[in-house]
């Protein structure tokens, strides 16, 4: 049978601020400020590496390189206030409104138009491509939210129930036959495109500034007022629970890759983020001015705010080593190459292929060598000898009293072997994790060299400070239970 190892304990420590989720949102460091020509009123990334930001700002759509966050170019063809600049899933097309009354489609790489769709009578306030990529959607201060066939240049949908502005909207990620609209009449609808009609609506209690619809298809967020509300869709728009952690009106709101954290920006100047299977506040940046629109690159490393000052903040996050290994894709070779024959120690196999267990034998530390051969005066003086911690010492200690070690442990020994271990005792005695163990090694040697300590002036001057140190810790606990009653 293999050798055990003594059990070291583990300290409980305290919940503290610097949890593993704050951690991580604390990486994203550095921030960049972007002074933009007017208020930054939309933000997105490219979807295709290296994740370029679209920011829409006064009468431009700007795009900033992903890898070096300069300015990469502009998109100036607008007569009015550019609207709700997004990106096609393959990232060649950006689609926008503006005020107007316009769509126009661009060629990501050459800036130019390549379709205008006019049929709205009052600015458009939302566009987006649906998922089939031959699909714009667009809603309007027309009230209006309109589907538009990008090769024929006709609107192929329009949806009409909504009584006011229609200011926020969405797409179903991998459906293009639905979609999502937040207005200023308090409702979000859901629109069925091939049915041409509304087949959902949720009502909230004030204007919807911003909808969107988590992976799945099954919930959806609505921003409205200064609380978020998330709705079961499966349930007919069921209320799920209302984030209220804001102060002021929530504008903006995005998904990290995974779809498990929620990011909300809003005009009390901070940007918070939720944990959308328990619903609870993980962290919140607090940032110079209004917050009007927030974005996540699809590679988690850069945050994106737009501020009504006109200037937008770029965070970056740094990637260990370890991470982007991770994320990379893993490069096979071949059965049989030179490459497979020299793939190197660090190569843990393929997931088909079969691994053979092998466990690594482990060193033991000296008093444990010692324990194993029932040496217990040697193994106490091993742990005693290398400045181990408290813990280590009281953990053998422990393991001696299991092993009705411990008077033989602490027997024979002379002046300078005694020292040690009353010291021990001495200093740690009053520790509330250590006190029962200690209590037993005091009663120990005082019944070992009970009638021998006085010979010793050096251990009867620490016995004298144990005592003293005993009598405080009974006045104290006396003190306690007086106090508690």
């Amino acid at each position: 049978m293999d050798y055990k190892p003594v059990g070291v304990g583990k300290t409980v420590r305290n919940a503290r601020r610097g949890l593993p989720e704050a951690g991580y949102w604390k990486k994203f460091q550095s921030p960049v400020l972007v002074k933009e020509y007017g208020m930054v009123t939309s933000l997105e990334f490219s979807p295709i590496k290296p994740h370029d930001l679209l920011v829409t700002a006064a009468m431009r759509l700007q795009v900033y390189n992903g890898r070096t966050s300069q300015l990469k170019k502009a998109i100036t063809r607008f007569h009015g206030q550019a609207r709700s600049g997004s990106y096609r899933s393959d990232g060649k097309l950006i689609v926008a409104g503006d005020d107007t009354n316009i769509v126009q489609v661009f060629d990501g790489a050459s800036r130019s138009v390549l379709r205008t769709f006019k049929g709205h009578q009052d600015p458009v306030h939302v566009t987006r491509f649906l998922p089939n990529n031959v699909h714009v959607m667009s809603g309007s201060d027309d009230k209006t939210v309109q589907i538009w066939d990008i090769p024929s240049q006709k609107a192929v949908n329009v949806f009409s129930e909504h009584t006011d502005y229609v200011r926020s909207g969405c797409v179903f990620a991998g459906n293009a036959n639905v979609v999502a609209t937040g207005s200023y009449d308090h409702t979000v609808r859901i629109w069925d495109v091939r049915a041409n009609r509304c087949v959902t609506t949720i009502a909230t209690d004030e204007p919807v500034e911003d909808v969107m619809v988590l992976p799945g298809g099954s919930v959806a967020a609505a921003a409205a007022g200064p609380n978020v509300h998330m709705f079961d869709l499966l349930m007919g728009g069921r209320v799920l629970t209302t984030l209220g952690n804001h102060e002021k009106t929530v504008t903006s709101l995005c998904m990290d890759s995974a779809g498990g954290r929620l990011i909300a920006g809003s005009l009390d100047h901070h940007v918070k983020i939720y944990n959308v299977q328990s619903f609870k506040m993980m962290y919140s940046m607090a940032y110079p001015a209004p917050v009007l629109s927030v974005a996540l690159s699809a590679d988690d490393t850069r945050l994106a705010v737009g501020m009504a000052s006109g200037v937008f903040s770029l965070r970056r996050r740094a990637v260990s080593a370890k991470e982007q290994a991770l994320a990379a894709p893993a490069q096979r070779a071949r059965l049989g190459t030179h490459a497979h024959f020299t793939r190197g120690a660090a190569y843990k196999g393929g997931d088909d292929d079969l691994r053979i267990e092998q466990r690594r034998k482990r060193s033991l530390a000296d008093y444990d060598q010692f324990l194993r051969k029932f040496e217990h005066s040697r193994a106490l003086d091993a742990v005693l000898a290398n400045n181990r911690t408290g813990l280590t010492v009281v953990s053998l200690l422990q393991e001696l009293v299991h092993r009705d070690g411990l008077a033989g442990a602490l027997a024979g020994r002379d002046e300078l072997g005694l020292d040690t271990i009353v010291r021990f005792v001495v200093k740690f005695i009053d520790h509330p994790r250590y006190t029962s163990v200690l209590i037993k090694v005091a009663e120990t040697l005082l019944d070992i060299y009970g009638d021998l300590l006085h010979q010793s002036g050096r251990i009867a001057e620490l016995l004298v400070r144990l005592r003293a140190k005993v009598r405080t810790e009974l006045r104290l606990q006396q003190d306690l239970t007086m106090v508690i009653g």
